[in-house]
């Protein structure tokens, strides 16, 4: 499988004014594949966010390069073939479903598609909900309907920054089953910022764990539960086992020295 998403050496430091500067990654290296589900998690303030700004053209390397299909972030952006969905659902309060759908053809000066609107509609969970407003939808179907525009031009890359993190945890139980549907049926390349561990393991092909500031990979675990995943393997002790070695990563150095007798 082909790689879709390379950042090779990358390091990011950000000039907050005058003389002072933050190191926010540093010599950060990843590919994923085509077609891959990625998820990306870490303690806060590690980079995670950053490196989807950089994938997403939002920000640029200090160091380093990130590739999306050997081309540079910003030639994919500009064609309008990254799709982006960010916790904040920025759904136009005046405009109905598939009228805030319909904005991604706007912004990209194209005619929107009215039957590619109908199936993608449909596709997340939403016929019979096209005319509501974004008021008049839970926060899970409002991010629905956000997924939903950021997958209606047929992305290369799909950027998902923790999207249910505003969502009570049945909710946002219910809404992972959903992404692992839509992702199984699309098959876009997906990176995923989470601070789920259960989240990530529930949802990935592959888990990226970074450090703390400046962020570093510490490591790429690989998930081999079998597609399509179920509720209940998060009630299995292999799951459990695997996010209790995930979680172990998260920790601090200093809970392990704090702990030594």
């Amino acid at each position: 499988m082909s790689v879709a998403i390379r950042l090779d050496r990358v390091g990011k430091t950000f000039v907050l004014g005058g003389r002072k500067s933050v190191e926010a990654l540093a010599d950060v290296s990843i590919e994923i594949r085509r077609g891959e589900f990625v998820a990306l998690i870490g303690p806060s303030g590690c980079g995670k966010s950053t490196i989807l700004r950089l994938i997403g053209s939002l920000e640029e390397p200090t160091r380093g390069s990130v590739t999306i299909e050997g081309r540079a972030p910003q030639a994919l952006a500009q064609a309008h073939r990254l799709g982006v969905a960010f916790q904040d659902h920025a759904l136009l309060p005046w405009l109905s479903v598939r009228q805030n759908i319909a904005v991604a053809f706007r912004v990209a000066g194209q005619k929107p598609d009215d039957e590619r609107i109908a199936r993608m509609i449909k596709l997340v969970g939403l016929a019979g909900f096209e005319k509501a407003r974004p008021r008049q939808l839970s926060g899970g179907m409002r991010q629905r309907a956000s997924i939903a525009r950021a997958l209606i031009l047929n992305p290369e890359v799909l950027l998902l920054d923790e999207p249910f993190a505003a969502l009570d945890a049945v909710t946002r139980r219910y809404m992972n089953i959903e992404l692992q549907r839509i992702w199984a049926e699309q098959r876009i390349t997906t990176l995923l910022v989470t601070h789920g561990v259960d989240e990530a393991l529930f949802l990935a092909d592959r888990v990226v764990v970074m450090s703390s500031r400046p962020g570093r990979i510490l490591k790429v675990f690989d998930v081999d539960f079998p597609r399509p995943r179920s509720p209940a393997l998060m009630r299995t002790t292999a799951f459990h086992e695997r996010y209790d070695e995930l979680t172990a990563l998260l920790e601090p150095a200093s809970a392990e020295v704090e702990a030594a007798p």
